[in-house]
């Protein structure tokens, strides 16, 4: 995720070396490769961990916005790959002295496993946000949830919707020195899953939390690091659940870069990050890449320090 960001102090180089080196040591964590089994309905969750990243916490100019990002992930025996598609508005005015926010978005793509494969889009996924700012202190709230219309059939072992909703709030926080370039950010929160009424099988509660620490080497450029930590905190349930009490967990880390690219009135933002999955328990695990791309009004000009 990005915000527009408006520096008063070219952020330091000398931090380029060792951030490099940071960035390359942890891709390297990618090559390795895990397996496990699983939980929740499937073993798939409605939380995508690492879906709050940088700078999750800072408010950003009102007005209209656009954010796409393409997904794949790779566990054994499935692959997943789609592009999310995320408008949204931000508003001016205050609400309870914070700035909200508000967006839609669905994902168009597909998922196969060794025997079955689908392609079409996936639920959709309303989202609202508050947000606040004290100096480099940066805090966050925010509830969103899932709408069951996406291409789903419980005799499918491949599917894009869950077929059923769910509903998810947390809270979070971000310290941003724009004159340093020093960010990190923490977003956690909880997902309460619906009954699926074609399997009458209901995941239990989620519990998640997506870090993101990054250092800006110039006013456009960024490197850093990213990780998530997923556990079921809840059991699976309904009369279609025959295992009973069964839980998931899961937990991420890999290297992040990320450009600020401005264009004209408006500022681009293209963010590149990688997750290995380790330490899972009833879930699937692999690694997954995204490649974010987010358009946003542009700050006011600041005059750089002398």
């Amino acid at each position: 995720m990005c915000a527009s960001h408006v520096f008063t102090k070219t952020s330091p180089t000398l931090l380029l070396a060792p951030c490099v080196r940071l960035f390359s040591a942890l891709l390297f964590v990618i090559c390795l490769s895990t397996n496990s089994s699983s939980a929740d309905e499937s073993g798939v969750s409605f939380w995508y961990p690492g879906t709050f990243g940088s700078v999750a916490a800072v408010p950003v100019q009102p007005g209209w916005s656009f954010t796409a990002y393409d997904y794949y992930g790779s566990v054994i025996g499935n692959k997943t790959d789609f592009v999310w598609l995320q408008p949204g508005y931000t508003f001016a005015t205050p609400v309870l002295g914070g700035q909200a926010a508000v967006g839609l978005g669905t994902f168009i793509g597909g998922d196969s496993t060794s025997s079955d494969s689908v392609t079409g889009f996936g639920d959709l996924y309303p989202q609202a946000t508050l947000k606040w700012n004290q100096g480099v202190n940066n805090f966050i709230g925010y509830v969103t949830g899932g709408i069951p219309v996406g291409a789903y059939d419980a005799k499918r072992l491949s599917n894009l919707g869950l077929g059923h909703g769910a509903v998810d709030g947390g809270f979070g926080y971000t310290y941003f020195d724009q004159k340093s370039g020093h960010e990190f950010s923490a977003v956690t929160g909880l997902t309460d899953n619906f009954t699926n009424p074609s399997t009458h099988y209901r995941s239990g509660v989620d519990w998640h939390f997506d870090w993101a620490a990054s250092q800006f080497l110039s006013q456009q450029f960024s490197v850093g690091a990213v990780g998530y930590v997923y556990k079921q905190i809840g059991c699976d349930s309904g009369s279609g659940d025959l295992v009973g009490c069964f839980q998931s967990q899961v937990f991420g880390i890999g290297p992040q870069l990320t450009f600020l690219l401005p264009i004209g009135a408006w500022q681009g933002c293209l963010n590149l990050k990688t997750y290995k999955e380790f330490d899972a328990e009833n879930r699937p695990d692999g690694w997954n890449a995204w490649i974010t791309f987010s358009i946003s009004p542009a700050a006011p000009s600041a005059k750089p320090l002398t």
